[in-house]
């Protein structure tokens, strides 16, 4: 599902399963995970994510039709997508997410995950675990705001409506928009060429300096890290996630009936 190819120091990574958008499914992950591993390993000062399209599709981020439905956390820390995000942030060469299309769920998540971002225009990116009745998890929560900004953030979350590349751009989410035609020229000449003049050695220290920086101001206390953990379970062990991904599969509008005062 991955093809990997090194030219001149720069390791690209093509999702190539556009006949099913790009599902970030356990085998896609596993893929991804194996080619970061392997850009790093064989010297490159940079990897660049891209993709196959369909339908203007870059990515419809997790594979729905792998979500459990027996009560067990979706998004809990082994699984495989959350795998691939954390190798992304942890890989100590940057890591460039070359966007073509539209961009939903935990893509977008993996395109934030990368240190940087090229757009085309047509592009728009959406996080949309609402619209399933997906508990998200703290991590990823945390990883929007400090991208995006509180406000940002919640927009994104509550809505689980597409942003355009543009604004995309003006609230910090993406470094750069380029037509669709002048894409890879502008990843080439605005981004990889001045990295592969520049010292690898120093910018990796500084990319596991901005991880560790990222993270420092993040410790909550275990009350409240267990009352996160509360609140996410009583959604994906409840009715309205299971109507979520059962409506996304049967084709149909969902039918959700909890309250938020289930949750109190």
């Amino acid at each position: 599902m991955v093809k990997a190819e090194i030219k001149e120091r720069i390791c690209y990574l093509e999702m190539q399963n556009a006949a099913h958008f790009n599902c970030l499914s356990e085998q896609m992950c596993n893929e991804l995970i194996d080619a970061l591993k392997y850009g790093y390993d064989n010297e490159c000062v940079g990897i660049v994510i891209k993709a196959q399209t369909r339908r203007g599709v870059w990515s419809a981020g997790h594979d729905i039709h792998e979500l459990p439905q027996d009560g067990t956390d979706p998004l809990a820390f082994s699984v495989p997508m959350e795998r691939l995000l954390r190798k992304v942030q942890d890989t100590a060469i940057p890591v460039i997410a070359c966007v073509s299309g539209t961009v939903w769920g935990g893509a977008c998540d993996l395109c934030l995950s990368c240190d940087m971002i090229v757009s085309s225009k047509n592009a728009t990116f959406a996080i949309t675990p609402a619209k399933i009745g997906i508990p998200y998890n703290a991590s990823g929560i945390l990883h929007f705001i400090n991208q995006l900004g509180m406000n940002k953030a919640r927009e994104m979350f509550f809505l689980g409506t597409p942003i355009t590349a543009d604004d995309a751009l003006n609230v910090g989410l993406i470094n750069r928009v380029a037509e669709l035609e002048d894409l890879d020229n502008v990843l080439e000449e605005q981004f990889l060429n001045p990295l592969r003049r520049n010292s690898v050695l120093s910018i990796s220290a500084i990319k596991r300096q901005f991880r560790i920086l990222s993270r420092a101001s993040t410790v909550i206390s275990a009350e409240n890290f267990e009352r996160i953990n509360a609140y996410r379970a009583r959604v994906f062990e409840g009715e309205d996630y299971k109507e979520g991904i059962n409506s996304f599969l049967e084709k149909r509008p969902p039918q959700y009936k909890g309250k938020a005062s289930d949750l109190d």
